[in-house]
């Protein structure tokens, strides 16, 4: 088969084209492998922040000095070594792996919960009820520290899944700016004032006079309530459905006080006697008499139950 010239041009330009066509389809090929944004994981910044991080509670309400509540609303961050810390003062503390990595980390370290009072002073943030740790919950202490800017300082683990965290803020340089006392309402202050006199006059111990004062911050909602609702203990009397169903009931309760009283005549015991009468005595009243009378023809026996009914 004989090629012209041209012919034999066309077919090496179109050779050419097809080898610089595969060469460019396989370079985007990896391309495309190497520089693909991570989608997988918990780490995945294209997917909403709560698909991601699902919160065990809800936080605590907001509360403390009105100075430092002016934090809430606000969430400063802090890298260090791999890891990106992010504080919400009044809401959470979260960290995030700083990795490409399919399974980079990325949880809740503690939810707002409550204050710590050490001294009439407000000494911690405490961040409860965080992302699962073996057989418990993350969580994390906020230390208050004075410092020139709002700012995360230092995060540490001194223990196992319990993490200590330095917040420097210039909202408490001055020394009594967190003073618990002052933040009390007139009514919080007033029980303060009537503890501590009474702890001065020794009207109560060392102990009462705290669980007074751990009630006070309670109330005030810096602390979370211990309080236990114990259950209603109270017996609960039949109600009667209607005045047929009570006369009918009234009529048997007297038919069976009638035939108690003959038992007690039968045998002798006198049920209208006095205290301080000879012999054994019962007062029979319609509340004990059904429940009882059997059983004081035991004279030994009547004699104690008489003593407890009198």
């Amino acid at each position: 088969m004989y090629y012209t010239p041209t012919r034999i041009i066309n077919l090496l330009f179109k050779c050419l084209l097809s080898l610089s066509l595969l060469s460019t389809y396989s370079n985007a090929g990896k391309m495309k492998i190497v520089e693909e944004p991570n989608t997988f994981g918990l780490n995945n910044p294209f997917l909403a922040q709560g698909s991601r991080l699902q919160p065990r509670v809800t936080p605590g309400p907001v509360s403390g000095p009105a100075h430092i509540q002016r934090l809430a609303g606000k969430c400063f961050s802090y890298i260090e070594s791999t890891y990106k810390y992010e504080f919400c003062p009044f809401h959470n503390i979260t960290q995030h792996e700083q990795s490409f990595r399919w399974n980079a980390y990325s949880g809740i370290l503690g939810i707002w919960q409550e204050w710590e009072i050490v001294n009439n002073t407000f000494l911690a943030m405490w961040m409860r009820e965080g992302d699962a740790c073996g057989n418990k919950n993350r969580q994390t202490k906020v230390i208050l520290t004075c410092g020139g800017s709002n700012k995360l300082a230092q995060v540490s683990e001194p223990t196992t899944c319990v993490y200590s965290v330095t917040f420097e803020t210039p909202l408490v340089c001055h020394p009594h700016s967190l003073l618990v006392y002052p933040t009390l309402n007139d009514k919080l202050q007033k029980e303060w004032d009537e503890a501590e006199q009474a702890y001065y006059d020794d009207l109560i111990t060392k102990q009462g006079y705290n669980n007074l004062l751990r009630e006070i911050f309670e109330d005030a909602g810096f602390l979370k309530t211990q309080k236990v609702e114990k259950p209603n203990t109270t017996t609960t009397l039949k109600k009667h459905d209607s005045l047929q169903k009570c006369n009918e009931d009234a009529r048997k309760q007297s038919e069976e006080i009638h035939r108690l009283q003959a038992l007690l005549t039968q045998h002798n015991i006198p049920y209208d006697s006095k205290p301080g009468e000879s012999g054994h005595y019962y007062s029979c009243t319609r509340s004990v008499m059904v429940c009882s009378v059997l059983t004081c023809l035991n004279s030994s026996l009547c004699e104690q139950i008489s003593q407890r009914v009198h």
